[in-house]
């Protein structure tokens, strides 16, 4: 598996990203290859790119050093840990409170039902994808920390039935 700590030019040390160089197919394969299993180890990656593992090693740690791999991630099925509800909720923020507009990202993040916050131009200000245990959990959510919040004007909350991510394709 990619090793990923700071002294090999890990995620944490993506903020010292140098000059990116070109992409090549070599590159794009192996980033495509990371997509679907970041886990996968330099010798598995080097045999499907058909390249030498320590080219590869050198090739992944460019990418991350560059900045196009940003981190590696366990995709949790939120399902499995009893969040059988996500719902994708539009925020509206009060016009006179615009200048809130990044605290309230920040603060939305911290909230252990939030998976994903999509900062919007558009009608909506703001999308909250959410996992909740079930329709209570749901409506507690929004009316504790949506609804009451000083910043927030609206919410509409739209249920999800069903969500399928092929994540970001190169090809």
């Amino acid at each position: 598996m990619p090793n990923i700590s700071p002294t090999s030019g890990g995620a944490e040390a993506v903020g010292r990203r140098n000059v990116r160089r070109p992409i090549d197919d070599v590159d794009l394969m192996l980033v495509e290859l990371l997509r679907k299993d970041g886990r996968a180890t330099y010798a598995e990656l080097a045999a499907a790119a058909g390249i030498a593992p320590s080219t590869c090693l050198a090739r992944v740690r460019a990418l991350i050093d560059s900045g196009v791999v940003t981190g590696f991630a366990a995709r949790i099925d939120p399902r499995a840990l009893g969040f059988t509800l996500q719902a994708l909720i539009s925020v509206n923020i009060k016009a006179g409170a615009r200048q809130t507009i990044a605290s309230f990202a920040a603060e939305v993040r911290t909230l252990p039902e939030v998976t994903q916050v999509f900062f919007l131009g558009g009608a909506e200000d703001f999308i909250l994808d959410v996992a909740v245990r079930d329709s209570d959990h749901l409506r507690d959510f929004v009316v504790e920390n949506l609804s009451s919040h000083p910043s927030v004007a609206s919410t509409r909350t739209s249920l999800v039935f069903s969500h399928e991510s092929p994540g970001f394709r190169v090809r």
